[in-house]
């Protein structure tokens, strides 16, 4: 059996060039962006009318007034999100602003849908200041079921979610945080587990030290990854005892006593290099430096922080992911965010607490260990 030539670099760039023009063509047509409202009551006759609206829809009102719980038995609003936005940390882009994120909002609930049947506002808010966007999205609740924070750039981020949840009385989950480290728990638990390691020996380099990438070490953490094992790099390089540049409170309680300054010297005898942060940050010489059997989860989007091609070239033994859905072993906060926040909502949960985080992790890496069913094999055709 001949074995196909690898893809050169012109292959794989006329690959990202036709994704490219395929999701433009996706979006546009047959009618532009991905979301719509549907009713779920008929409206076809006169009497319909009245009791959609006047006079009929005083009634539900009146009720409210007596009972605000009454809200989730006569409008949407215990099956429906707020996917929220700023624009100013989105995918990998950066701060692109809030019109321009739009697609990716529009994508999110999209995903709530088809995933969880829960029902989807992309809200795009103008607006930078974390105090004033604190106080937009608080006056909100009357709307919303729960509240879904995306893309806000740290640390700001840190700060609108605690405030949020201090203030609203429904779930606030910033899944670019909690989302990915739910993700990204069980994808190290069930790596380790195929590798034979404990996750209390293995040493852990992150690349990223944005809102993403802080969940996830404080969660695995709680996994049982040990702190003294734990090396933070972000574009000032390694976060050690003493640095000042680009330092914050979130940040400081990883910084560690080490000579290392940069990625290329901190991931030497790494057994797991976690990316959240931009393409093309660790190259091949230093995925040669980790230890044996190597897990990799390069999950920068839309370009991971090293291919699984380059990987290929230089290791037999690595395991590789991406947050990609071209390439096998996705880790994205997809497997999450639809689930938990129908459970959160099915169950009438004022917030979502690190149990149901650290529950939802174990969940997922059994689910991935689980026999393949029909519909999973389907929708991986090709």
């Amino acid at each position: 059996m001949l074995t196909p030539p690898a893809a050169t670099p012109a292959d794989r760039e006329e690959k990202r060039a036709e994704l490219r023009r395929a999701a433009l063509e996706y979006h546009e047509f047959p009618t532009p962006g991905k979301v719509a409202i549907a009713a779920t009551k008929q409206l076809t006759n006169q009497r319909d009318l009245a009791l959609a609206y006047s006079p009929g829809v005083a009634a539900p009102c009146e009720e409210i007034v007596k009972d605000p719980n009454n809200a989730f038995k006569y409008t949407s609003r215990g099956n429906l999100v707020a996917v929220v936005t700023n624009g100013t940390a989105v995918l990998g882009l950066g701060d692109i602003g809030p019109l321009a994120s739009k697609p990716v909002m529009e994508g999110k609930g999209v995903l709530f849908k088809k995933f969880a049947g829960v029902d989807v506002f992309d809200i795009e808010i103008d607006e930078k200041d974390p105090a004033r966007l604190v106080d937009i999205i608080a006056s909100l609740e009357p709307t919303f079921g729960a509240i879904n924070l995306e893309d806000i750039k740290a640390p700001d981020c840190f700060y609108v979610e605690r405030e949020l949840r201090k203030r609203m009385k429904i779930p606030v989950f910033h899944d670019d945080q909690h989302g990915t480290a739910i993700t990204v728990g069980a994808a190290v638990l069930n790596a380790l587990k195929v590798v034979g390691k404990g996750p209390g020996q293995v040493k852990l380099v992150t690349s990223g030290a944005g809102a993403a990438a802080l969940a996830c070490l404080n969660l695995l953490l709680k996994l049982g990854i040990q702190r003294e094992n734990v090396f933070v790099t972000d574009l000032a390089g390694v976060v050690y005892e003493g640095r000042t540049e680009l330092m914050d409170e979130d940040k400081i309680q990883f910084a560690q006593k080490t000579d290392a300054r940069t990625l290329g010297e901190v991931i030497a005898g790494a057994d797991i290099f976690l990316g959240l942060s931009a393409g093309g940050v660790l190259k091949k010489d230093m995925v040669a430096k980790m230890a044996a059997k190597p897990i990799i989860l390069a999950l920068a989007n839309p370009n991971p922080e090293i291919t699984p091609e380059d990987v290929k070239s230089v290791r037999d033994d690595a395991i590789m992911a991406t947050g990609r859905t071209d390439y096998p072993n996705q880790v994205n906060n997809v497997l999450c965010f639809p689930y938990i926040f129908r459970g959160a909502l099915d169950a009438g949960a004022s917030t979502i607490t690190v149990e149901m985080e650290i529950a939802a992790v174990h969940a997922i890496a059994e689910l991935a260990q689980a026999e393949q069913s029909e519909v999973v094999a389907a929708a991986y055709v090709g």
